[in-house]
């Protein structure tokens, strides 16, 4: 009996976590592999933007927007390498991770086993009086040694209740950061299927230029002199957005300057963010819609602690009905396991806690109370605000932080920032050909 006592108390008093084993060293050339080619693409993504914005700086001829389009494809290019690669890296540490919740759960079913062992044994003791002992033991040396096993066997219990205490905060803590990395890895996919695309829409152009012009630059002179019906175009062009009715280029760019003039950030790359929030697809505002099942209500998509109580408020405020407005749907695997929350709203896609942080100074900017998140005008201006805040005014640079910081908040600096800032520069430079473009024509 006392082997499998000293046996119990010796699994009781030495933590028990022991993860698989991976050689370290491996593991560790892999990932140092991947930064370096992760690093390198990301520095030919920066050298190609720049030379994106010098060629926009020369008079338009043939050669000059070729050239763009060749920068723009090859841009593209970079960025899917770059989103496969973070893909990859992730991947690896999501298996990784998986790995070391297994072996966790392994471990703190281990521990149950061992301490309601120790309890059982402990409990038996309780109910022998000292009496009964001192009668069992014939001699006081082995009665004082069964008393002082006894306490030893009650502070292993206590030992073990706190290892599995900490065991369990480490589990959580794990799962939490599998979530996380989940999470980046869709958002990554996203973006990349949404570069694939305009991968296609870049060479489809070019294709057609060199197509109508067959390489001549007195061809393309003659689409060149034909600005006033490409303005009409971009004009009556439709602007969409998710979560409210789309509404044409030329009011959306009404709205985007006149946030511009109330925050000082620039009209295009106000323009850019809305657009690329609402280009995200799929997740975004389809839940809470009629006849979704309660697995896409507010009350299901939302964080409760976070955002159940702002949404109400707002709701409330604004005389809308919580059941029929429009929020983003959390994103979801590839075996359509929800990961982390939804329950952003309208166009500039504010989680409620977060407009709760914002509406005020936009009903002040706008002259009317209370702003709505769902109207195009005051998600413009709380785009604006937002993007001020994180600091999208007078460098390229500064805006790509911002952009960077506006999806991915504290987590910007990453590849998943990175991804999803190139692309919303990448939608300001369109931007601001056409604006420059309407200027132009307005001014003739």
């Amino acid at each position: 009996m006392q082997t499998i006592f000293f046996g119990l108390i010796t699994l009781l008093i030495i933590p028990t976590l022991v993860m698989a084993e991976v050689s370290p060293s491996l593991v560790q050339s892999r990932r140092v592999e991947l930064e370096n080619q992760l690093k390198n693409y990301e520095r030919q993504i920066v050298e190609t933007e720049k030379l994106v914005s010098q060629k926009r700086k020369e008079a338009e001829s043939l050669q000059r927007d070729i050239a763009i389009l060749d920068a723009n494809i090859k841009l593209k290019k970079l960025n899917i390498k770059a989103q496969a690669l973070s893909i990859t890296k992730l991947e690896g540490q999501i298996g990784q991770k998986n790995q070391n919740i297994n072996e966790l759960e392994i471990t703190i079913a281990r521990n149950k086993v061992t301490l309601g062992e120790s309890i059982r044994q402990l409990n038996e003791r309780d109910h022998r009086s000292v009496i009964e002992l001192a009668i069992e033991f014939n001699n006081l040396t082995n009665f004082f040694d069964e008393i002082e096993s006894t306490q030893r066997l009650q502070n292993a219990i206590q030992d073990s209740v706190t290892t599995l205490s900490y065991l369990k905060t480490e589990e959580e803590s794990a799962r939490v950061a599998l979530e996380n990395d989940k999470q980046e890895e869709i958002q990554l996919k996203t973006l990349q299927e949404l570069e694939k695309k305009r991968l296609e829409q870049e060479e489809s152009q070019k294709n057609s230029i060199l197509k109508a012009t067959k390489g001549k630059e007195s061809e393309y002179k003659k689409i060149l002199t034909n600005k006033q019906k490409e303005a009409a175009s971009i004009r009556s062009q439709l602007f969409l957005l998710q979560g409210s009715p789309s509404i044409s280029f030329e009011k959306a760019l009404e709205y985007a300057n006149s946030a511009s003039r109330l925050t000082g950030v620039r009209a295009a790359y106000i323009l850019a963010i809305i657009s690329q929030e609402s280009d995200l697809g799929r997740n975004i505002g389809q839940c809470n819609l009629p006849n979704d099942p309660p697995s896409d209500r507010w009350q299901a998509v939302m964080k409760p602690s976070r955002d159940h109580e702002p949404y109400l408020a707002i709701t409330a405020e604004l005389g809308l009905d919580p059941e029929k407005m429009p929020v983003s749907c959390p994103l979801r695997d590839r075996y359509k396991r929800r990961i982390g929350w939804g329950g952003a709203m309208g166009p500039a896609q504010f989680i409620p806690s977060t407009w709760m942080l914002y509406k005020d100074e936009v009903a002040r900017l706008i002259s009317h109370s209370p702003a709505n998140p769902w109207s195009p005008q005051d998600a413009f201006v709380a785009s604006g605000l937002l993007s001020k805040d994180n600091g999208a005014i007078g460098t390229r640079e500064n805006e790509r932080v911002a952009a960077a910081k506006y999806f991915a908040g504290g987590n910007w600096n990453t590849s998943l920032g990175r991804s999803y800032a190139s692309q919303v520069l990448a939608r300001a430079d369109t931007y601001q050909e056409q604006i420059d473009l309407l200027q132009s024509v307005a001014q003739r």
